[in-house]
């Protein structure tokens, strides 16, 4: 026979932890591109866990206001824009270019509010 008290008692505790499907932070970026975002993030902020919390908070905000797909666009868009010359113009001045990259940049801005 089940004990309904203690249904009712674990699921409280679930709620009051957090591990409700509401709880759950939905994004579709890729764990290899979170670990990058936060590493390089550390690489400028310092190698300290107070570091590791601002840079993973800061992925938290860029996730939630910039979908995988605009990322990776807007990523794309700044490397590319490092080429020199006419072959890179094109990545640095389009308006797509710059309308992603301007998406990105705004998350950023975000981030670094809330999280620094």
């Amino acid at each position: 026979m089940i004990d309904r008290r203690r249904i009712i008692a674990g699921a409280a505790l679930c709620a009051m932890l957090g591990a409700g499907p509401s709880a759950a932070v939905v994004n579709d970026y890729p764990t290899e591109a979170i670990a990058d975002y936060v590493f390089a993030c550390m690489q400028s902020n310092g190698q300290t866990q107070a570091a590791l919390r601002q840079c993973a908070c800061s992925f938290d905000v860029v996730a939630s206001v910039v979908p995988y797909a605009r990322y990776v666009e807007a990523s794309t868009y700044l490397s590319m824009g490092q080429v020199t010359g006419e072959k890179g113009v094109i990545f640095r001045t389009s308006a797509p270019a710059k309308a992603a990259i301007a998406d990105l940049r705004r998350a950023q801005a975000e981030a670094e509010i809330r999280c620094f």
